[in-house]
């Protein structure tokens, strides 16, 4: 399945994605993303593009200061604040182009604190060649990038035993979700759910009751990957069960970027210790589903 393409861009200016010709040609026609590459969100500046036409920088206090941009203090910033986040409404921006707002943070952008990242780039729009923003970006160093897939089986693998109807599980007959949640936890990180007597890098074991699948297929997709495309990747695998099958269900688990200011909606996203938050769907055989969601410390409940 096409998954692709994304493209990176060096050294791109900030103010590139605030221009009338951006907001107009990607922001307003269609789904546009953006994500600062290599940043660290507790320590470095970062930004995020969402769909909605929301720019979202996490800025250090320093730059901050020197932007002169309307902001807040991070939530997770602790006593002494060091982190700030500004959140820009392009689509507001584009009725007002002619404002005072909108040529104050284009002046700050540009001329008060230029700032430059690289960026991961991303635009989903129905019909439309994706290589337009390929050629939008031709005076910068762009590079298209196709996400990665790695496909293997696994075999005679310890399953859990699960229940449409039984979230919490049933004593002796079903497992619960976060046993589930755990064990494919297990299972992306190559761990034996065994728990073997000389096995002293993990003690897990597959929760009970279990059953041994004498070939299970899982399949990693990494890189910078659009919701349009989860969700066509949800579809077909709903699909999956148009004809009898023998697998009494199927998992989509799509983990989000550790160091993305954001998590879920505008949500502010903090590290601590992982940085995780990841969501899990499990299609069953009768189109029943759980959707599991999951988060660190450092961010708020999913919605």
């Amino acid at each position: 399945m096409e998954t692709g393409p994304y493209y990176f861009v060096k050294n791109l200016p900030l103010y590139e994605l605030i221009t009338h010709e951006f907001i107009n040609t990607f922001v307003k026609k269609g789904s546009c993303y953006a994500l600062t590459y290599n940043t660290n969100i507790d320590e470095d500046n970062t930004v995020a593009l969402l769909p909605n036409g929301k720019l979202i920088l996490s800025l250090d206090k320093d730059t901050y200061e020197e932007t002169g941009l309307q902001g807040r203090p991070s939530q997770y910033s602790g006593r002494k604040i060091m982190k700030f986040i500004v959140s820009i409404d392009l689509m507001d921006l584009s009725f007002i182009m002619d404002s005072k707002k909108y040529e104050r943070i284009s002046w700050s952008l540009k001329e008060k604190k230029p700032l430059k990242f690289d960026f991961l780039l991303a635009w989903h729009q129905t019909g439309t060649e994706e290589s337009v923003m390929m050629s939008y970006f031709s005076k910068y160093q762009i590079q298209e990038q196709q996400p990665k897939v790695a496909v293997s089986t696994l075999r005679d693998l310890q399953c859990p035993v699960l229940q449409s109807g039984e979230l919490r599980g049933e004593a002796e007959a079903s497992c619960s979700a976060p046993e589930l949640f755990d064990w494919l936890g297990a299972v992306f990180c190559g761990v034996d759910p065994n728990n073997e007597p000389n096995n002293f890098i993990s003690t897990y074991c597959c929760p009970q009751p279990s059953t041994v699948v004498e070939k299970a297929y899982l399949c990693t997709v990494t890189g910078f990957i659009v919701a349009e495309k989860i969700c066509i990747l949800l579809e077909q695998l709903c699909h999956y069960f148009d004809e009898p099958k023998l697998a009494p269900w199927v998992t989509l688990s799509v983990q989000g970027f550790a160091d993305s200011p954001v998590s879920w909606r505008e949500s502010e996203h903090g590290f601590q210790k992982g940085g995780e938050h990841l969501y899990t769907f499990v299609i069953f055989n009768n189109l029943d589903y759980w959707l599991q969601m999951a988060v660190g410390a450092n961010d708020d409940c999913p919605p």
